[in-house]
């Protein structure tokens, strides 16, 4: 190795996956070599799982990476980067593991690479604790255009947990840098956009769904507009609510389940729009701690207010600061939605 290799202890914070794809991207990005031991030690079932794996075989890939340690289970893995290709490239995860997380692994690094790339992804498109798709596409994509990113996603086949057999594409432009950000300019929200996402199940459940969802929604001052989109497959359901606002919508959303009630499904969802919409209006949770990587890199400082510091943005600055300088840091101030600076 040419550079020092950097040690990192993946139980430190909340000891996900999270240490481990921060890591790659920003080793990718800087050139620099890493070890990272205690994989998702804070985890029920530690060490790399068949996302995971992916996350760390499509970083390889794209970068000329050389590996130890990158098999499924495993507690401890070094990786030694080389120079970022743009072009394309097919990652199948080959379970129902997140789509959606294996782009947030490899995105950044493509798009400064210098040329355009263009990713076919398989496995779950719709899974549990990972982002769907409908929030990549709405929110997450939309906020990756305010820091001067073009990615536009598509969904070729939908992929639900636990089967998966999903299929997404995304088609990741050149940037020559990425801008700074600073903070949403909505101060209220008035509207809401619902959509029930269903799968190989009979149309009531979505009208349930929407229904349930639209009665909440209405409790809560909001003028509603909704529709059903139903796809071949599955069987699975989500129910998304979006607040258009600025400068990126905010999209809420939970998985159908077993056993789990539509009206449930629908609950749950108004419940974070509700809080969503308590006291000053901020970015959300998720957005926060996926905006957080990129701005590290951008060409000035930034300042944004968020909803709530989570264990996972502080892990994820604690990791980045392996790698990078700059000074992150996170006020709260009583009455006030907290703030993220990144000087």
């Amino acid at each position: 190795m040419s550079k020092k290799c950097i040690q990192i202890d993946g139980a430190q914070g909340e000891g996900g996956g999270q240490v481990l794809r921060t890591s790659l991207a920003l080793s990718l990005i800087n050139g620099q070599p890493f070890h990272l031991r205690n994989i998702r030690a804070g985890r029920a079932k530690p060490g790399l799982h068949a996302q995971h794996l992916m996350c760390v075989k499509a970083a390889a890939k794209i970068g000329n990476a050389k590996l130890r340690g990158a098999s499924l289970g495993s507690t401890d893995l070094t990786f030694e980067p080389g120079s970022v290709k743009p072009g394309d490239y097919h990652f199948a995860i080959g379970t129902a593991g997140a789509t959606s997380l294996v782009l947030h692994t490899i995105y950044l690094p493509l798009a400064l690479a210098g040329g355009e790339s263009n990713v076919v992804i398989e496995g779950g498109t719709h899974v549990r604790a990972s982002p769907c798709y409908h929030f990549i596409e709405r929110t997450w994509a939309a906020y990756m255009r305010v820091l001067g990113l073009s990615i536009h996603v598509t969904l070729d086949k939908i992929g639900f947990y636990p089967r998966g057999g999903g299929i997404i594409r995304a088609r990741i432009q050149s940037a020559q840098q990425v801008h700074p950000f600073h903070g949403m300019t909505a101060t209220k929200v008035d509207r809401a956009n619902i959509v029930a996402v269903s799968a190989g199940l009979p149309e009531h459940v979505a009208q349930r769904l929407i229904k349930r969802a639209a009665n909440r929604l209405t409790e809560l001052g909001l003028d509603v507009q909704s529709r059903i989109e139903a796809f071949p497959g599955g069987p699975g359901c989500i129910l998304g609510i979006e607040l258009p606002i600025a400068p990126a919508p905010t999209f809420c959303f939970a998985l159908g389940e077993r056993g789990k009630a539509a009206e449930q499904v629908a609950d749950e969802v108004a419940d974070e729009v509700a809080r969503f919409l308590t006291g000053p209006i901020g970015v959300d949770e998720h957005s926060a701690d996926q905006l957080l990587l990129p701005l590290t890199l951008a060409d000035g400082p930034s300042e944004f207010r968020v909803k709530t510091v989570s264990s996972h943005l502080v892990t994820n600055a604690e990791v980045i600061r392996h790698f990078i300088g700059r000074a992150i840091a996170f006020e709260s101030v009583k009455g006030e939605a907290p703030t993220v600076r990144i000087v």
